[in-house]
């Protein structure tokens, strides 16, 4: 049986995760009869940690208080955090850099020995190379996810692809992150249809708009949405291509920023894509290696017969 400082430490651990506990459950893990647990969520209690009973399950979560709980993590959630810290150190949102570095260092400090040889050995193994794409303002995506919290409507200006500023008002549904660039999937105002916009584009406007009752949203998720409205429908040529591979197999060489990927079998899957030409659909959609078919747009089909004689007649 642990002491009872230890006990409480095992205890306050488990009530940080996101599940109700009952009393029953609490005890078996700690190994201690179940008036000892109420008396230790009294003792949590009793120093600052909103310990809240569950009703209808004669349960206990841990809920939001006035302060910071310690942190208790296992030895793979501690490596975990580290490599994350150091990752949205190179990342895209603006000055998070040094607050990642400055929870890193605290971290570090705090790791045993052995934890904090793994951590540097991912971080002498690894080199991190620049995204080269403008990074996005945190006030930006906290205005957002509020709108999107509170369902309020968004009001912005825009910059467009093409470099004209413009003023838009949108009900917020979601953000996405590609890796590269965040996205806010919205229902526009003026177009009364959904759009997606970049975020290091987008200026909010304050006030915000009127609060709005939620639409149903796209047959995509969003995040699928977004990489059709980026991979396809911006551009002159749209296409659909049957691929000879299974879809997890065309994802590892296909990202969302090229196409939408949709499983028809195990074996085959539909590739959603665009391009500014009709050479640049048939080329790229060749390199990926995968046997194919066009099934649109039906001018893609006759371009391809005539790239192909082409092709065949330089090695004749």
């Amino acid at each position: 049986m642990l002491e009872t400082s230890a006990r409480l430490l095992e205890l306050l651990s488990l009530l940080q995760t996101p599940r109700e506990w009952s009393g029953a459950e609490l005890a078996e893990r700690l190994d201690v009869d179940v008036r000892t647990v109420r008396r230790d969520i009294e003792k949590l209690r009793g120093l600052g940690y909103p310990v809240r009973a569950v009703p209808g399950v004669a349960g206990y979560r841990l809920g939001a208080g006035t302060k910071l709980p310690p942190l208790l993590l296992s030895d793979d959630e501690a490596v975990a955090v580290a490599v994350g810290l150091r990752t949205a150190a190179g990342g895209t949102i603006a000055g998070i850099e040094e607050s990642s570095l400055r929870a890193l260092a605290k971290l570090e400090q705090i790791l045993p020995t052995r934890l904090r040889r793994r951590v540097w050995a991912l971080q002498d193994a690894t080199v991190s190379m620049p995204a080269g794409t403008p990074v996005v303002d945190p006030e930006v995506l906290s205005t957002i996810a509020a709108a999107i919290r509170d369902r309020e409507q968004l009001r912005f200006d825009y910059v467009t692809h093409g470099g004209n500023d413009i003023r838009r008002a949108a009900e917020p549904h979601r953000l996405v992150h590609t890796g590269r660039h965040w996205y806010l999937l919205g229902w526009d105002i003026d177009r009364n249809d959904w759009r997606t916009y970049r975020v290091d584009r987008l200026r909010p406007r304050t006030p915000h708009g009127p609060r709005f009752a939620p639409r149903a949203v796209p047959e995509l998720d969003p995040a699928a949405f977004v990489s059709y409205g980026i991979s396809t429908a911006p551009y002159r040529y749209r296409a659909r291509f049957i691929l000879e591979v299974s879809a997890a197999e065309a994802a590892d060489r296909i990202p969302p920023t090229v196409g939408v990927i949709e499983a028809i079998d195990e074996h085959r899957c539909l590739l959603h894509t665009g391009a500014p030409s009709l050479d640049a659909l048939a080329l790229y959609t060749g390199l990926f290696g995968f046997p194919f078919r066009v099934q649109e747009p039906p001018e893609l089909i006759d371009h391809i017969r005539v790239m192909a004689g082409r092709m065949i007649a330089a090695i004749d």
